[in-house]
């Protein structure tokens, strides 16, 4: 009836089932509509055939909905296991013709789809940028870590966990790229979903095996890989392949509240020429600390606001982010840091572990040596064949300060004159950041810490 007689406008005013209800006890309702029906011109003034109109836009919008949903082909729907939580449902479109990813195993959630998603886009990035094979750790729409793919030196093999394989020592490669993006903050990384910037070969799928992960992405897959993933997780594992040609509309949307937000997507290019701008005294920036600088930059570009990284040989070794505080995100940034670093230590490498423990359990009973108030010594006890005290606080300062070579970089103007301290002390020498109106003092100390300093000129806001 909406439709018929919005259709008939110049002669009828159309109403809604809202408008009914509420003329219903509105006699000052009725008395209008009487008055406008009798002393029109034209009934395009009315107040109620536009909302007739809308009424039925909108079931025709509701119906094309549901039949796109339900027909559309699999290329361009994925109804997906849950949404951001299990009470929610969830589903996955296609705003262009086709979709870029498809799922070859397992059945992902919402999240999965954000971490997949971010993750292949930061290590893309990570590729084109340095020509090095990449990987990335996701969580939580947040890098638990990312690295490229420089041979491992013996000890950060075994920090990484992985010195019982026959990783390439020569030639960078995407199994030591996971290797480092996995081992640098073991902790945060548990339960991850995987990025890979290649395809994915038999020796990265072992790593993978092994480790306790929600799925991963890449561009394809060894016939041999693909038959490693596929049984994890009693073969529900999530394997998706994405077409390392797409590439997104220039604008992105997110809806919220019933709103849509929309803005131009963040697509500016981070590579070596982001960081001619050194702004200190000393001007040293090796050929090493800009690929790191790169890799920490490509990171918070995905990583929630406020974010800090720290990064050293390729990879990120400390990740601050989604902190309403940079200097918040700085000190753990540098915490994190200062742990990898601390887990190469001669006293963590040789500890006595007790046989069957898991992975997980290892890297918790590293966590108890390096943290002096992490577990007591029964709880320590537990993970090793007799009593290892955790490291001293001398142990950790003579250790840590031997550290040279590492780089930072901040999403925002980073408050150096607060921070410094707490970053020299697990080795940063290089930063980068965007620059601000307090810019002199920032410079001021990297002057008297003879750190390098460059502006970017780049703001990263990740939301």
């Amino acid at each position: 009836m909406s439709r018929i007689s919005s259709m008939a406008y110049k002669k009828v005013d159309g109403m809604t089932i809202d408008d009914r209800r509420r003329s219903a006890s509105n006699s000052r309702l009725y008395n209008r509509l009487h008055s406008l029906h009798s002393s029109r011109s034209s009934s395009a003034s009315s107040p109620f055939n536009p909302k007739a109109f809308q009424h039925t836009f909108s079931y025709d919008d509701s119906i094309t909905g549901y039949l796109s949903k339900e027909l559309r082909e699999d290329a361009q729907y994925l109804a997906l296991k849950y949404g951001m939580t299990s009470h929610q449902a969830g589903s996955l479109q296609s705003v262009q013709e086709e979709m870029p990813v498809k799922v070859l195993n397992g059945s992902p959630g919402y999240i999965n789809i954000l971490d997949a998603l971010n993750g292949w886009q930061m290590v893309k990035e990570l590729r084109e940028a340095t020509g090095i094979p990449s990987a990335a750790s996701f969580k939580h729409v947040t890098p638990a870590g990312a690295a490229i793919g420089i041979p491992l030196s013996e000890a950060e093999a075994a920090a990484c966990m992985v010195a019982d394989l026959s990783l390439d020592t020569k030639k960078p490669s995407l199994a030591a790229a996971y290797a480092r993006a996995r081992g640098a903050d073991r902790m945060s990384s548990f339960g991850d979903m995987i990025a890979l910037s290649d395809k994915c070969d038999e020796a990265t799928a072992k790593i993978i095996s092994r480790e306790v992960s929600e799925g991963v992405v890449a561009p394809d897959y060894e016939p041999a890989a693909l038959s490693i993933l596929v049984k994890k997780k009693g073969g529900n594992y999530t394997v998706f392949k994405i077409d390392p040609q797409y590439l997104p509309s220039e604008t992105e949307e997110r809806s919220i509240f019933g709103l849509k937000l929309r803005q131009k997507r963040n697509n500016t290019t981070v590579n070596a020429d982001t960081f001619t701008n050194i702004v200190s005294e000393n001007k040293e920036l090796p050929k090493s600390a800009v690929n790191d600088l790169i890799v920490a930059t490509i990171a918070i570009k995905y990583a929630q606001s406020n974010s800090v990284c720290i990064a050293h040989r390729g990879q990120v070794i400390g990740l601050g982010a989604g902190q309403s505080s940079r200097l918040h995100c700085t000190r753990l940034a540098a915490d994190k840091a200062a742990n990898w670093f601390l887990r190469q230590h001669p006293r963590v490498l040789s500890l006595p572990w007790r046989s069957n423990l898991k992975r997980s359990e290892r890297a918790t009973g590293v966590e108890m040596l390096i943290e002096s108030g992490l577990g007591g010594e029964e709880e320590r006890d537990e993970y090793f064949t007799h009593p290892v005290p955790p490291l001293t606080l001398e142990e950790r300062r003579e250790w840590l300060k031997e550290r040279e070579g590492v780089v930072l970089s901040s999403d925002g103007s980073f408050p150096a004159t607060d921070n410094m301290e707490v970053i020299m002390q697990c080795g940063v020498r290089f930063i980068a950041q965007p620059g601000s109106s307090k810019d002199q003092s920032v410079i001021d100390a990297a002057n008297q810490y003879g750190v390098t300093l460059i502006h970017t000129g780049l703001r990263l806001f990740h939301h």
